[in-house]
């Protein structure tokens, strides 16, 4: 093989030869020649090559090959650097893309240091060339050698045109982008890098930096965690993992989830412990863990999770012990960490402040009587070492003034830091602590409010300011809302305890903004009994008893472990039997009190609690002895509480007695003590049982303590209640008195929540059909579900308005596209109950009364707009959804009832057949029984099945019914169907039946009644009977005008008929008392009327009804008989002047109107013939 090869080499090195020989003066001969002797080894063929590469550049100087070898001749055999620099220049002259004549001269200045000249180089052929890209390239890295990041984002764009897979280059490009703050772009650049070539380690490293930089720790930690699992000894990715870790728990300490923040400190501090033994002399990896170290101390929470706590006080002293080491061993693993760190860089002064802040935190893990005098000067003499290196330093001056136990060195710290900066919010801060603490209320409320005019983010002076609301004469609202924003700022357990107590005063106990915060309090200061105490009235006033009991429990055992104080064991002790009494648990409250009692400390509250439970439990007689007992100490309690007691007294006496028993002890109580408005308001809710009313002039002179609006409006409230059980039949209350007199009411507080909502509730509840048009008048002052008080008992405004649509249909028609309303009663404005519902619903998604409401509301909405598809849809799935919870009888059946109708309007009958089924087996009234069957009928109809449909029919007549509505449904299909017998009225008789116990409504139910059996008469072609129908109808209620339009239209087509203008005066007087009794204008009516005009010859009355008209309707719902009688209006084309004013007026001549008609209605022969008349 050897020898083959060396005789092939031997042919071609002598047919080169030979083209040399043949043609001496070709360069190319040449520098071929020159190219075979230069893959030779051995230097004296390199020599001769380069011997025939010169003879080539003499022959040609256009030829940058033959320099670019001589380049590579001189700098790699002969090392003559200078020729080598020529030989590659004059090659990059001839062709500025040769990169490897550049790339080879440039590393030839770089060893000779000459950077400034192989940067010209590089500069000078990408000028000449925009396709030099090895230029570019070299001229990037040098710029970022050279840190000029902007130039090296352009000269790195422009290389990676020609070399788009090179990793260095995107590598490169982002860190250039990430010097300049552009952050998206390298972290593309980056990730391109690391799509290139997964080993990146540093595109990984700084993109996890980036990452950080933008708050995204998580992608960081990503990013971190793969530059470990290629290079795990890599020392910056330790680093960054641990910092990332670190930002990622405080997102979560920040977010409340301190139980996760600290699991993420103990990933962090493995990680930053591993960087410590890989780096031991490197500082910033020791400050890192003292750091990880000192924040798990702070964040780690102590969780109750064990239920032996709450009566195992060892337990409890063991469980809180437990989480205090653990926090005491990180804060001592923070301060070893944290001193390795000064050790190998002592002239950083911040680490002397992260010592002295670590002893402090060490300090308060410790007890009180074993903290060293020495112990305690640490922090502050660390402090000073880092002044001495810093002096001017104001954060040091300012962490001196918190941490020194002298006050004088406070006040001098914090004045200094001043000193040195003037808008120092926190020294402010801190100053007007100190005040305070000194007494000085003037100057620490001066100092806070400078701190929050300087800097409203700060927590401490809005703690303050809040702590101050005495001295400020805040209003326990404002005092709240103050403490609220520092516990949003800074959630210490401090702020947040005080929170609790001002949300006692505020009314927000049970309010989620107090709950959370407890909470996390109890977590970092398990060892205070005071927060285990305010969890447990949290929990209380939000109604979860368990956990309040449970709660009081803890916290009695941690005043036996700290203090053992009296008065707070008797304050828990109360709030637990009262807690107790609240849960159902009479017994366990009965046995707190009786430990209380033995104890000699049952004060007035623990007798209520006594009393209360003992009439629980069905020991009236007990029950009876601690209120005497209680009675005994009522002259010597304070007026307020001496109230309290006498209302319990009078309710307690009232269940155990009864009412003549209690009113007996009220007439002989001394009339001084119902001077209260809390005793008024119980003594007014016997008063409201009694129909003797013996309590008359008690509870007369007791309402002269009404004295605020609440009160007073509240003592209406009950006044009304009286009204309606004093005033009331044997089944019926005195709606009507109520209503009465809550009207009268309104004049005087017209803004009155409460009364509006009692107006609302009670017009639903009334059986006269003018109320329910009126209730949706009681919530013409909106407001948000948020702002609707939820009381025990009340109902609420959106409940109320939802309700009230729903009773009334005329209520919900205020679209005139759908519906044009003739229903004088209705409210003009819009009430927004849609838009209110669906904000309660939102706000509150697990109410089911809500959605519930939700439901009915779209269904009215969905029937007035012809069940468009995208309500169709949204109510199926609401529907769907309500029917899969458990619900009570009746809202279930009108669940049923609204899904069945859904599917008969969607075509499905098989699924209406079955909601209906369903709805008629649930145990409710027949009343309500007779809308499933009579939708089992339009169902049966829908599918012609006629046997099922008289099945159906006969049921719906075997039930009783007192909804009319019900029984018109059942005439309709009765008549379209043929179903009725011959003279069978059993339907009419039924109504008659139902009508007689509406007193004020019987009338207008009659003329319903007349206006159907028309109706039904017109659909027989029966016109003279049903113009009788009408007649009387008009006579039953005369304030209806669609009686009055249909008598009218009857009236014009006998008129037509028997061409007797008697009938015409008939018409024209019913639709002139149409027109004056309807509330908005209606449509057909004025056309109606200007037709009876002009047959009577009254033209000018024929035109200004049809004008009327005109303007009734909008453009797109206008018929095409209107555009008819325009055309009749406006006259032939070639008629008089005062003809072409009004077609001027109008803008339309009278063929245009006749062909709008045609195109409207296109069928009617009528319009055809008008045409053909123009």
């Amino acid at each position: 093989m050897g020898d083959e090869k060396d005789r092939q080499d031997d042919s071609v090195f002598t047919q080169l030869s030979e083209a040399i020989a043949t043609n001496p003066d070709d360069p190319s001969a040449h520098f071929n020649l020159g190219l075979y002797l230069w893959d030779r080894i051995g230097e004296e063929s390199k020599q001769k090559a380069a011997e025939h590469f010169v003879i080539a550049a003499k022959l040609n100087p256009q030829d940058a090959n033959a320099f670019r070898y001589l380049g590579h001749y001189y700098s790699k055999v002969s090392t003559d650097t200078q020729r080598a620099l020529k030989c590659y220049q004059r090659a990059l002259a001839l062709s500025p893309q040769d990169s490897e004549s550049g790339e080879s001269m440039c590393d030839l200045l770089d060893k000779e240091g000459k950077e400034s000249l192989e940067v010209a180089v590089c500069r000078e052929a990408s000028g000449k060339s925009p396709r030099a890209f090895w230029a570019f390239r070299r001229l990037g890295f040098l710029q970022v050698h050279q840190k000029k990041w902007s130039e090296a984002v352009q000269s790195l764009q422009q290389a990676i045109r020609g070399y788009p897979t090179s990793a260095d280059l995107w590598e490169a490009l982002g860190l250039a982008y990430q010097r300049l703050s552009m952050f998206t772009a390298a972290i593309k650049s980056y990730g391109r890098a690391i799509e290139l070539e997964e080993s990146r380690v540093f595109s990984l490293i700084e993109s996890g930096y980036v990452f950080m930089m933008i708050g995204s720790h998580r992608k960081g930690v990503e990013m971190f965690q793969q530059a470990l699992q290629i290079s795990p000894e890599n020392l910056a990715a330790h680093y960054g993992l641990g910092c990332a870790l670190l930002e990622l728990s405080k997102e979560c300490i920040s977010s409340g989830a301190f139980r996760w923040g600290a699991s993420i400190l103990e990933e962090a501090s493995k990680v930053a412990k591993a960087g410590t033994y890989l780096g031991k002399n490197v500082s910033c990896m020791w400050k890192l863990h003292g750091d990880i170290q000192i924040s798990y101390a702070k964040c780690l929470p102590w969780m109750d999770e064990n239920p032996t706590l709450e009566t195992d006080k060892k337990a409890l002293s063991a469980s809180i012990m437990s989480w205090k080491n653990s926090c005491f061993s990180a804060a001592l693993g923070a301060k070893h960490s944290y001193q390795q760190s000064l050790h190998l860089a002592p002239w950083q002064a911040n680490i002397y402040t992260d010592i002295a802040i670590t002893i402090d935190v060490i300090n308060s893990f410790k007890d009180a009587e074993k903290h060293e005098i020495i112990q305690g000067e640490l922090p502050e003499k660390m402090i000073i070492g880092g002044l001495l290196l810093e002096s001017c330093n104001n954060e040091f001056w300012v962490a001196l003034g918190c941490l020194s136990h002298h006050v004088e060195m406070k006040q001098h710290a914090f004045i200094r830091s001043l000193q040195l900066d003037v808008s120092l919010a926190v020294a402010w801060a801190y100053l007007g602590k100190l005040y305070r603490k000194q007494g000085e209320k003037s100057l620490a409320q001066q100092a806070f409010d400078r701190a929050r005019s300087i800097d409203p983010s700060l927590a401490l002076p809005w703690a303050g300011m809040s702590a101050d609301m005495s001295i400020r004469s805040l209003k326990p609202d404002e005092a709240y809302d103050c403490c609220l924003r520092a516990v949003q700022i800074l959630p210490l357990p401090e702020f947040q305890m005080g929170l609790a107590k001002l949300s006692i005063l505020s009314g927000q106990l049970s309010s989620s903004e107090v709950f959370g915060p407890i909470r996390q309090a109890l977590h970092h200061a398990p060892q205070y009994p005071e927060a285990h105490n305010l969890l447990g009235l949290v929990c209380e006033a939000r109604g979860d008893h368990l956990s309040a009991i449970t709660s009081f429990r803890l916290a009695r055992c941690a005043v036996n472990i700290s203090s053992g104080d009296s008065q707070k064991l008797l304050d828990i002790s109360i709030n637990l039997a009262r807690t107790f009494c609240k849960a159902g648990k009479a017994y366990e409250a009965v046995q707190e009190c009786e430990e209380l009692k033995k104890k000699g400390v049952l004060d007035y509250e623990g007798l209520h609690i006594y009393a209360l439970s003992s009439w629980k439990l069905g020991k009236n007689d007990q029950a009876l002895s601690v209120v005497r007992i209680l009675a005994a100490r009522v002259k010597s309690l304070e007026p307020n509480l001496a109230s309290l007691s006498i209302s319990f007294i009078c309710r307690l006496l009232y269940y155990i007695s009864g009412r003549e028993s209690v009113i007996t002890s009220i007439l002989k109580m001394p009339k001084s003590l119902f001077e209260s408005s809390k005793v008024s308001f119980v003594v007014s809710a016997i008063h409201i049982l009694d129909q003797s009313n013996q309590l008359e002039a008690v509870v007369s002179s007791s309402r002269s303590s009404l004295l605020t609006h609440d009160e007073i409006t509240g003592m209406h409230f009950l006044i009304t209640l009286s009204k309606l059980v004093k005033n009331s039949s044997e089944d019926c209350l005195g709606i009507q008195n109520g209503i009465y007199h809550l009207r009268k009411t309104l004049h005087k507080y017209p803004n009155s929540y409460m009364l509006r909502n009692f107006l609302g509730y009670l017009l639903i509840s009334s059986n006269e059909r003018k109320d329910t048009h009126l209730s949706t008048r009681c919530f013409t002052v909106r407001c948000a579900t948020s702002a609707c008080p939820e009381d025990e008992g009340f109902k609420r405004s959106p409940e109320i308005l939802g309700a009230s649509v729903v009773a009334c249909y005329t209520t919900g028609s205020l679209k005139h596209k759908y519906s044009f309303p003739a229903c004088k009663d209705q409210s003009p404005y819009q009430h927004g109950s849609l838009k209110l519902l669906q904000k309660w619903y939102h706000q509150e998604p697990w109410n089911k009364n809500a959605r519930y409401l939700l439901i009915l509301n779209y269904m009215q909405k969905a029937r007035e707009e012809r069940y468009p598809q995208h309500i169709h849809t949204g109510l199926e799935r609401l529907t769907r959804l309500a029917l899969s919870d458990e619900s009570r009888h009746y809202e279930r059946f009108q669940l049923l009832i609204c899904a069945s109708e859904l599917n008969l309007q969607s075509g499905n009958v098989i699924g209406c057949i079955n909601h209906a089924t369903n709805a008629s087996n649930i145990s409710v009234s027949d009343a309500y029984l007779f809308f499933a069957h009579l939708l089992l009928c339009r169902a049966y109809a829908a599918e012609d099945n006629r046997p099922r449909l008289r099945e159906e029919y006969a049921r719906c007549l075997n039930l009783k019914t007192d909804y009319h509505i019900s029984l018109i449904g059942l005439k309709y299909i009765e008549c379209w169907y043929g179903l009725a017998e011959a003279n069978d009225n059993i339907i009419e008789l039924k109504f008659e039946e139902c009508s007689k116990d509406v007193k004020y409504s019987w009338n207008v139910w009659m003329a319903i009644l007349k206006l159907v059996q028309g109706l039904i008469a017109v659909w027989n072609r029966d016109f003279v009977g049903a113009e009788e129908l009408f007649a009387q109808a008009c006579s039953l209620n005369g304030y209806e005008s669609c009686l009055f339009l249909c008598h009218g239209a009857v009236c014009m087509e006998l008129a037509r008929q028997q061409c007797n203008s008697d009938y015409l005066l008939l018409a024209t007087g019913s639709l002139k008392k149409a027109k004056d009794t309807c509330g908005a204008p209606l449509p057909i009516l004025q056309l109606l009327l200007a037709q009876a005009e002009a047959s009577l010859g009254y033209k000018d009355q024929w035109e200004r009804y049809l004008q009327l008209e005109w303007s009734t309707w909008s453009p797109e719902m206008r018929p095409a008989e209107i555009f008819l009688q325009m055309q009749l209006l406006l006259g032939p084309l070639d008629d008089s002047m005062h003809s072409a004013s009004r077609t001027k007026h109008y803008q339309k001549n009278p063929l245009r109107w006749i062909l709008q008609a045609i195109h409207l209605n296109p069928s009617c022969s009528r319009y055809w013939k008008a045409l053909q008349n123009l």
